[in-house]
């Protein structure tokens, strides 16, 4: 049998026994069972009675556990998909209400832990308030002495996922059902708490024979105050004015302290089980303080004693610091072990002191960042937002406390500990990636936790810590002063503050006088220091190192990145890579100072490279590669070879993963525009990954395709003329981004320009000339305003291309092109639509679609394509005319009119110059239309020479003309395609033609086909305006 038989759905329909069978078979370890049942339920999602009948086989307990489970899964995802009103398919009004009303029963008497927690997440899914008062009923109920003592677990399991779904809900009609409910919840609940808690309290204290009754009252303790965590921030606003709040915090904080004492010093009186679900206790219960104090910052510090605690933290937090580390610098086995993380005690000690930093950086964020810290909208919120600031200041924040949890900080918590150092040893790159670690890993780490902590501190007591800070640096700022550990640690603690204190610490002598000695001292343990060196260096190198100090930094990483150097181990030297990055992306990096440096560095970056093994880290080294390529452009091409020649097995070793090969075509679009031209000979390595990246359906598209396009547009730009076959070959992947239409598009409109300027020719070949007007008459008028820009500024370009390619006959094939496509067509009906809307008035004005800057890039096209050739353009206007049932003297008349009149909209001054241009032009066909507009053209005529005048020194200047063409150019090197657009802009008639040699030149045509001066004033001139003729006379352009 070639694969699974999927019935239709009149040959196995939807029953009690059917869907237990194909139940069955699709928990079965067959796979063809498997595929044939999933296929089967899946053509039942969507049939009445479905979910109902599924509830009805979960809630059998004689049927099979596995069968069960999947039951009570396809039910939530139903749900999930199913539930709303709104959906497609929606569950029936009359089965919802069936499913609703057995969800609590089955969820209190299911005794399995894994179906039990899936049927509450059902519930907290469809949960209304009526469901929630049935939960408080049943609450109450089996809280009694004679309740099934399987209804308390589960009921609190359900009223937990309950109050956990509505804690999530955006909508302020949610939180608002939680909050009307949540006092008669929090009596109810607080009292089971109270009575749990000191029933398994009172038999750790005195002992006796029920054991289990004790272990459950612990457990359900546990699962009450996770739901009264979430209660209390989720389901009051203001929970310090609250009675039953105030009394349940002083409750909780004696607990505290309780908890804390037994998991302690009365740990040996308990059980294993026992001490774990106490420390689950106790996590339970800092969760709430460090949540209350980010939620709700006004009410933490008015809620009883919450000072107390927080100093009960610290307490805890100081006692911890005093065995955190360690206090020898050697790494390897021999590092001792004393005071080491791997004590059965420290995990839970650890995480609850880790806990109380989170608490008291939210409490110095209450007093120094109110503004993102309290939310406030009514005087009594601003008064206890006022009350708990003054709190926090005087009775917690105290100089005296500031002082010791720095001291404490930088003495014990940047201090390395001893299983530190063996890891270091052991598992050198993940150490090095864990403790670069960068984004929310900060708060599940003590290190971390205490660096923002102390940043936090330097920052807002910067008068009172600095110069604390400063003398302690004193006492080992020289080579021979204090030990290697306390070292690093003052030196995390200086490169931290570096912002702050930079005005009263000259780094520059520290560098001189202590670095560089220390960099090169050989004894063990100083790979440590070098590893901080490298930071340190990172960190300052953007506040405050002088220029003539630069490449004393540059020698240093040289040094610290010598693989030889015993010293110089892996952690050390990734690193200095990764430090490396932020010197060279420095704002004040230089390139020329670096080059004595760049070959040792780039080869020694570039052999780490090979030498790591985790993707993480090659990439990290070659991002900073890629910066020092970056920063020292032309500079980089002796060693870009051999930077290439390590990129193919680092795309190979990738494999799926799509970051590295992403961080591969950076580097490479960094090289190619470094090197410029020269980049040419790269081009059989770059082109086959480009186009692996951009072919239709290819897998790493959705990947890599932003940047193979940055890759490409780059190419192009540094590609000289001619191009080759490959590159051109890539050209026609452009339609498949164009049909895309994303974030893309406009890079592949840029990169489309790109292939214009290099390769005209080839481009305006007919068969990819007729795909490419296809599907810009698709984008036209579909785009946002800078897109839409581009399309007709592209075909602006095209214009000028095919006339400097083949002239007037040129342009007529483009002009049919623009005819065949449809693009015309979508130009005319714009600027038609435009035209009808501007007759309109009052309170039947019409807007149009096409107005502003779009009708300004319409009419650019058709100025391009007048002024190549007036000929080309009428007879492209009667064929888009008569495509409309309009004549040529129609479409003249309203497209005139329109255009006139738009013209003082026009505020670009290159794109007036060229409408005058168009218009002018039109004189030659010496047509009544165009004449007909004299005053029109001599308005416009005006405007444009006195503008283009304004600051000339002679009358007849033309400020768009470039007269000093050789004194533009650049005197660095340049990419190709600038030398290309240079020479684009200087062909242009709008910077070559000089506007009253123009308008003369036409005018005096114009007279000359009316038969001279006498007839031209008679037919024509006669009827402009005096006022227009004067002003226009007083320009002398005749």
């Amino acid at each position: 049998m070639d694969g699974p038989i999927e019935l239709p759905p009149e040959a196995n329909p939807l029953s009690t026994q059917n869907l237990f069978n194909t139940l069955q078979a699709a928990s079965s370890p067959y796979q063809q069972q498997v595929q044939t049942g999933t296929q089967q339920l899946q053509n039942w999602e969507t049939q009445k009675g479905y979910y109902s009948l599924l509830q009805t086989l979960f809630i059998d307990n004689s049927l099979p556990v596995e069968t069960r489970y999947l039951a009570i899964i396809l039910l939530k995802n139903g749900i999930d998909k199913y539930w709303r009103r709104t959906a497609s398919n929606a569950i029936a009004k009359d089965e919802k209400a069936t499913i609703r009303s057995r969800l609590l029963d089955s969820g209190i008497n299911e005794a399995d832990p894994r179906l039990a927690l899936q049927n509450a997440l059902v519930i907290a899914k469809v949960v209304r308030r009526d469901v929630i008062t049935s939960i408080l009923d049943h609450l109450r109920s089996s809280s009694q002495s004679n309740a099934n003592p399987l209804h308390l677990p589960r009921t609190l399991l359900i009223l937990l996922q309950v109050i956990k779904e509505l804690a999530t809900g955006r909508l302020q009609r949610t939180r608002a059902n939680l909050q009307s409910v949540a006092p008669e919840i929090l009596h109810v609940l607080g009292r089971i708490y109270i009575d749990k808690v000191q029933t398994w309290r009172t038999f750790v204290a005195a002992g006796g024979d029920d054991e289990g009754g004790a272990l459950e009252s612990i457990e359900q303790s546990l699962l009450s105050i996770k739901v009264l965590r979430r209660l209390l921030i989720a389901g009051y606003e203001f929970p310090n004015r609250e009675k039953d709040v105030q009394e349940l915090w002083t409750i909780i904080r004696g607990r505290f302290g309780d908890f804390f004492y037994l998991v302690t010093e009365g740990s040996e009186a308990l059980s294993p089980q026992v001490h774990q679900l106490v420390q689950k206790h106790l996590l339970q219960l800092s969760k709430l303080h460090i949540e209350m104090a980010r939620t709700y910052p006004a009410a933490f510090a008015l809620l009883p004693d919450s000072v107390g605690l927080v100093r009960a933290y610290w307490g805890l937090i100081n006692n911890f610091g005093k065995t955190y580390g360690t206090n020898s610098a050697v790494v390897g086995p021999q590092v001792e072990t004393d005071n080491d993380a791997e004590d059965q005690d420290k995990p839970v000690l650890e995480r609850l002191c880790l806990k109380g930093l989170l608490l008291i950086r939210a409490c110095i964020k209450m007093v120094f960042s109110p503004s993102q810290t309290f939310k406030y909208r009514h005087a009594a919120e601003k008064e206890e937002q006022k009350q708990a600031t003054h709190l926090m200041k005087t009775e917690l924040l105290t100089d005296d406390v500031v002082k010791e949890i720095m001291g404490t900080i930088v003495s014990r918590f940047f201090v390395f500990r001893a299983s530190d150092l063996r890891e270091w040893e052991k598992e050198p790159e993940e150490w090095e990636i864990r403790e670069e670690g960068e984004g929310d890993g900060w708060e599940f780490s003590i290190r971390p936790c205490s660096e923002k902590v102390f940043l936090d501190l330097i920052i807002n007591f910067k008068d009172l810590l600095v110069p604390l800070l400063l003398d302690v640096f004193a006492t080992v700022s020289s080579p021979n002063q204090g030990t290697i550990l306390f070292k690093d640690s003052v030196y995390t603690a200086i490169g931290l503050a570096s912002s702050v204190i930079n005005q009263n610490l000259d780094f520059d002598v520290f560098l001189n006088s202590t670095l560089v000695e220390e960099v090169q001292k050989q004894h063990p343990g100083y790979n440590i220091l070098r590893r901080r060196i490298a930071i340190l260096l990172g960190q300052w190198v953007s506040v405050k190192i002088s220029g003539p100090n630069r490449p004393l930094v540059y020698q240093v990483f040289r040094h610290l990145l010598d693989n030889n150097d015993q010293l110089n181990d892996q952690v050390v030297r990734v690193t200095a890579g990764r430090q490396l990055r932020n010197v060279a992306d420095e704002w004040e990096f230089s390139a020329e100072p670096f080059m004595p440096f760049a070959p040792d560095v780039l080869a020694r970056l570039m052999a780490l490279i090979e030498e790591v093994e985790l993707t993480e880290t090659k990439m990290a080294l070659l991002n900073t590669v890629s910066v020092i390529v970056e920063r020292l452009e032309h500079h980089i091409s002796p060693y870009a070879d051999k930077i290439v020649s390590l990129l193919p097995p680092l795309w190979t070793q990738s494999g799926e993963e799509h970051l590295m090969k992403q961080a591969i075509l950076t580097i490479l679009t960094r090289l190619i525009t470094s090197m410029k031209e020269e980049s040419r000979r790269y081009h059989s390595l770059v082109l086959p990954l480009i186009r692996s990246a951009i072919e239709p359906g290819s897998e790493i598209q959705v990947y890599l395709l932003e940047d193979a396009l940055d890759l490409w547009a780059t190419i192009l730009v540094q590609t000289p003329s001619p191009a080759s076959v490959d590159l051109l070959s890539l050209a026609q992947y452009l339609f498949a981004i164009f049909d895309l239409g994303n974030e893309n598009l406009r890079k592949a409109l840029t990169i489309t320009e790109s292939y214009i300027l290099l390769a005209p020719r080839e481009i305006l070949d007919e068969s990819f000339r007729h795909r490419l007007f296809r599907s810009f008459a698709t984008l036209l008028g579909t785009l946002k305003l800078d897109a839409n820009g581009l399309v007709t500024h592209l075909m602006e370009v095209i214009i000028r291309a095919a006339e400097s390619l083949g002239g007037e006959q040129a342009i007529e094939l483009i002009s049919i092109g623009l005819v065949e496509s449809g693009f015309l067509a979508k130009v005319f009906e714009g600027l038609r639509e435009s035209w009808e809307a501007h007759q309109t008035t009052g309170p039947n004005k019409k807007y149009p679609s096409v107005d502003g800057i779009v009708e300004t890039d319409y009419l650019a096209v058709l100025a391009r394509l007048a002024l190549a050739s007036p000929r080309v353009f009428l007879a492209s206007v009667k064929t888009v005319g008569t495509s409309r049932g309009e004549s040529l003297e129609q479409v003249i008349d309203w497209l005139l009119i329109e255009w006139f009149s738009h013209f003082e909209n026009i505020g670009n001054p290159d794109k007036r110059k060229l409408m005058c241009f168009a218009l002018t032009k039109l004189l030659e066909t010496g047509q009544s239309w165009i004449l007909g507009k004299l005053q029109d053209l001599m308005t416009i005529w005006t405007d444009i020479i006195t503008e283009l005048q304004e600051g000339a020194e002679d009358q007849g200047g033309d400020s768009l003309v470039y007269w000093d063409r050789e004194g533009l150019k650049p005197s660095t090197p340049e990419a190709p395609e600038d030398e290309r657009r240079r020479n684009l802009t200087f062909s242009d008639p709008v910077h070559t033609i000089n506007i009253m040699e123009f308008i003369r030149h036409h005018l005096k045509g114009a007279i000359a086909n009316c038969n001279g001066q006498e007839a031209f004033q008679r037919d024509w001139l006669s009827n402009v305006d005096q006022d227009i003729i004067a002003s226009f006379g007083r320009l002398n352009v005749l």
